[in-house]
């Protein structure tokens, strides 16, 4: 049969059934048409999951098949050969078996010999990374051959395999930088034809070795995902959110491509995708309220299938983004029930972070603090990585003074002053270092004089105050060094960008919970956040606006 009428039918099968009639029918067949029955048959017989019907394998008309190629290789077409090794590949034949040791002996031999074209090499490379421990030695061979060729006729799909070849053999090797600059070079303008699995793959590439020069691709490849969102399997929307963190590059349009994307199919998508779309939200303070009302619906109803890292990664975000989703009620409930079931599952510190987490929200974990105080919990903090560092016992401290001041009922286990930190950090950006001098100017031309405040106060409760002014009874400021007579202490929280979510007017659980506890403590807390300032043109107006925020209740500035 002609060749082009072969492939036209063979195409138009759908079983292995019928392909294997088809077969049946033939006398003759050149080793192109037998690849190509090949490669139909693992179309039609593999899919995510694996081989659907291992029964094919032992069909009359494959056994024949792979005879035919074990015994005849050497004979064999590069395309016949390379493409049935493909197949056969991807039909999880054993890589030990007779068959495929004289295919892969035979394609050894020609790489060898500088025989194959680069579809070929390109058609090799992709079955060799297919297998679990693949050929160093060949894979190092086939790029060798490939840098001979002419770098700037290679399709997309050459890209792409060179990518692939060079994250298994160059992660520790600086050999093939060279190589990867052509590469990366030759990418850039032919970022727009990549397919969303090319787009993924070149950017799991780039992550895994380590290409941070590579700016200008790397933002084109990000620009180019926020449209192939809707068509990301799970696997490469996670390599692509993992780039997106490694590169710590934002794209407006990606974000909003996955908060149409998530609530869609966040009944189908695997927890660990959920988990990696909720770390990079997390991480890049990104609150996203789509996102995060679909993950809590989706909590509530699929919790008991998660991992406990997974339960900790879905609920966290919640917590450092300090947001209560609409179905926030049932989340906590739903929460509560599977920690009674599973609280002894829990490494340490996951059962940390994720208790933590609750209280910024004011939603609070009573009922497993006696284990978290417990002398025997905390040396298992203590023995597991990070063990009692500054961030564990500053958690520690926080939940402590949490029920302490929100719990007042609480009649459990309290922590051992031993573990508590003396003071929590709270790290301050170039900016909101920027803003608190501005505020520090506007004061000081509101009460003239520089004793009547002071800047970054450590309480005897842990959390240090931006500004604080001390006022009598009757309302008059006093001197910050004066210890007697003072009826009131103003906290000043000048909050800058880095103490909210992106893009947005809503704090980060950190800084709620410390406003929070500054009023509990006795505070007036003041809120003086950069949006409402930074328009403020000079000394004087800022004055003005400090005096209204301040002292709302007396006359303006004379």
């Amino acid at each position: 049969m002609d060749e082009q009428l072969f492939f036209k039918k063979l195409n138009n099968l759908c079983t292995s059934e019928e392909i294997f009639d088809f077969l049946s029918s033939l006398e003759v067949m050149s080793d192109t048409m037998a690849s190509g029955a090949l490669q139909r048959i693992s179309e039609v017989e593999v899919d995510d999951s694996g081989l659907k019907n291992p029964g094919v394998l032992e069909n009359e008309v494959f056994r024949a098949l792979c005879l035919q190629f074990e015994f005849e290789s050497s004979k064999l077409s590069n395309s016949g050969l390379l493409n049935a090794l493909q197949a056969l590949v991807t039909l999880r034949i054993d890589p030990q078996s007779t068959l495929m040791a004289s295919l892969l002996s035979e394609s050894k031999e020609r790489l060898g010999k500088g025989q194959l074209t680069v579809e070929n090499l390109c058609t090799l490379g992709e079955s060799l990374l297919e297998w679990k421990s693949p050929d160093h030695a060949m894979l190092e061979q086939i790029v060798n051959h490939m840098q001979e060729k002419d770098i700037e006729k290679w399709s997309t799909r050459e890209i792409v395999m060179v990518y692939k070849i060079l994250q298994v053999t160059a992660r520790e090797k600086k050999q093939y930088q060279n190589l990867l600059n052509r590469l990366n070079s030759i990418t850039l303008p032919a970022v727009s034809q990549l397919s969303p699995n090319f787009a993924s793959v070149i950017l799991n590439s780039l992550v895994v070795l380590c290409q941070t020069q590579t700016v200008a691709l790397v933002t084109a490849l990000c620009k180019h995902s926020a449209k192939h969102v809707p068509y990301f399997t799970d696997y490469e929307l996670v390599n692509v959110l993992d780039a997106f963190l490694y590169f710590g590059h934002h794209e407006q349009s990606f974000t909003e491509a996955l908060e149409t994307r998530v609530p869609e199919s966040i009944l189908t998508m695997h927890p660990q995708t959920v988990c990696k779309v909720m770390q990079y939200c997390c991480k890049k303070v990104i609150l996203s309220k789509p996102i995060f009302d679909a993950v809590a619906e989706s909590f509530i109803s699929n919790a008991d299938k998660l991992t406990t890292s997974q339960i900790a990664e879905y609920i966290i975000p919640f917590g450092t983004l300090n947001y209560l989703p609409p179905s926030a009620s049932s989340l906590f409930r739903k929460l509560e029930t599977v920690l009674h079931t599973r609280l002894s599952h829990f490494q340490p510190h996951t059962l940390l972070n994720l208790l933590h987490s609750c209280v910024l929200i004011q939603r609070y974990p009573l009922n497993f603090l006696p284990k978290i105080f417990s002398p025997y919990f905390l040396q298992k903090l203590q023995a597991q990585p990070p063990g009692l560092n500054r961030v564990v016992t500053s958690q520690l401290t926080q939940l402590f003074l949490t029920v302490t001041l929100e719990c007042p009922f609480y009649e459990g286990p309290k922590l051992l002053p031993k573990y508590q930190v003396k003071t929590f950090h709270m790290p301050h950006s170039s900016s909101d270092v920027h803003l608190l001098k501005r505020v520090k100017t506007g004061l000081l031309y509101l009460l003239k004089k520089r004793i009547y405040f002071a800047s970054e106060v450590s309480t005897p409760y842990f959390y240090a105050v931006d500004i604080e002014i001390k006022l009598d009874e009757e309302g008059f400021v006093l001197p910050v060094a004066q210890r007697e007579e003072v009826h009131k202490r103003i906290a000043l929280c000048v909050d800058g960008q880095n103490r909210f979510c992106a893009n947005s007017h809503n704090l980060l659980g950190e800084e709620a919970i410390k406003q929070r506890h500054l009023q509990l403590l006795g505070y007036e807390v003041v809120q003086i956040p950069f949006f409402e300032i930074e328009s403020l043109e000079n000394c004087r107006k800022m004055a003005e606006y400090l005096h209204k925020k301040i002292f709302p209740h007396t006359y303006g500035l004379g």
